[in-house]
């Protein structure tokens, strides 16, 4: 056992403090955490509204960000047994904070962000249940009589269910404004149990392809611990959106293909080093991972010049591999259609 898979001790009080933008401080503990994970730890800032709004409210040190979520945005995984019974309260309770601002910016915190929460967990219910919502349905349910204010608490909902779960809100009917959710970058694996009442751990995977990615296409078991402890996901230490950690990285992911967990050859003291595994390879990209870490710094992926360049390397390579396959194709189906034709004459 490595010394990354003993038990860390973290509390949230430990320098953690409270932003005035509650989803700025996932995105700020995302946007450090991809920093962190730059082979070459001396690059510039990167550049975008994101990276500033977070650079000038998120401490200076990483015990600054010992949550990953702090508990006026807390989400937790609504159970489909009693959804009904306890979302009617909840709605009495959040429906009791009058928004009467004009301008979201002006509004509470608790007040707005509460709402978030509400539709965050309402949205996730949904996706357990494998339903689409219509934009009525969560107007009645979650905003009632706060309808000026859907736009933003639904923008701030799909970000949360983009950053921390991985999770896309897709609109599927225009015409009846009704929304999907749907795994990112082409994954397929969402982490979620059957007949388990839990959540999507897919945002936690894309991070760490990421890392992987960022780090040279491979990375130490301590480079990603080091990472993931800014999100506050520590070894040892369960989580709770994800459950155990350690577990959930070094044995589901890995048996289910997405990453590959290897010694590291006359390593003293013993290593262990991360790579992406077959199905990572097969159902996403760099370019698709490197997108999504650009979207976290606010900026765009050609700001990471040398993986930018890998990822567009392999999209060309992609690229032919697609055209080289069409061709054997073609020149297969050709060839079969010329031996049934000879066939025919042949028998004629």
């Amino acid at each position: 056992m490595s010394q990354y898979q003993q038990s860390q001790q973290c509390t949230n009080d430990q320098g953690f403090q409270l932003f005035s933008e509650p989803q700025i401080l996932e995105k700020a503990q995302l946007s450090i955490a991809v920093e962190e994970a730059s082979p070459s730890s001396s690059h510039p800032q990167m550049p975008g509204n994101l990276n500033e709004a977070s650079c000038a409210e998120t401490p200076s040190t990483p015990e600054g960000l010992q949550s990953f979520c702090s508990s006026s945005m807390a989400v937790t995984a609504p159970s489909s047994s009693k959804y009904d019974e306890d979302s009617s309260s909840e709605e009495e309770n959040i429906s009791s904070t009058s928004l009467i601002e004009s301008d979201p910016q002006n509004v509470p915190i608790d007040a707005l962000d509460q709402k978030v929460a509400f539709l965050v967990n309402f949205l996730l219910f949904k996706y357990q249940m494998k339903e689409s919502v219509r934009k009525e349905e969560m107007l009645k349910i979650i905003i009632r009589e706060d309808e000026g204010y859907f736009p933003e608490i639904f923008l701030r909902a799909s970000e949360r269910l983009e950053m921390i779960f991985g999770l896309d809100v897709k609109e599927v009917d225009p015409n009846n404004h009704c929304y999907g959710l749907f795994i990112k970058l082409g994954l397929t694996y969402d982490g979620m149990l059957s007949g388990k009442e839990n959540v999507p751990k897919t945002g936690l995977l894309i991070l760490i392809l990421g890392v992987i990615f960022m780090k040279g296409n491979r990375a130490t078991e301590e480079e990603i611990w080091e990472v993931l402890n800014l999100t506050g996901i520590f070894s040892g230490k369960n989580h709770f959106i994800f459950g155990d950690p350690t577990e959930l990285i070094t044995k589901e992911f890995v048996k289910e293909n997405y990453l590959e967990y290897h010694h590291v050859a006359q390593s003293d003291p013993v290593q262990y080093e991360f790579r992406w595994g077959p199905r990572a390879h097969a159902e996403t990209s760099k370019m698709k991972v490197l997108e999504f870490l650009a979207k976290v710094h606010g900026t765009d992926p050609s700001a990471f010049p040398s993986q930018y360049e890998e990822a567009l390397l392999e999209e060309e390579e992609k690229a032919l591999a697609k055209i080289s396959l069409r061709d054997e194709s073609s020149s297969s189906n050709t060839a079969s259609s010329g031996a049934m034709a000879s066939s025919f004459f042949h028998t004629k």
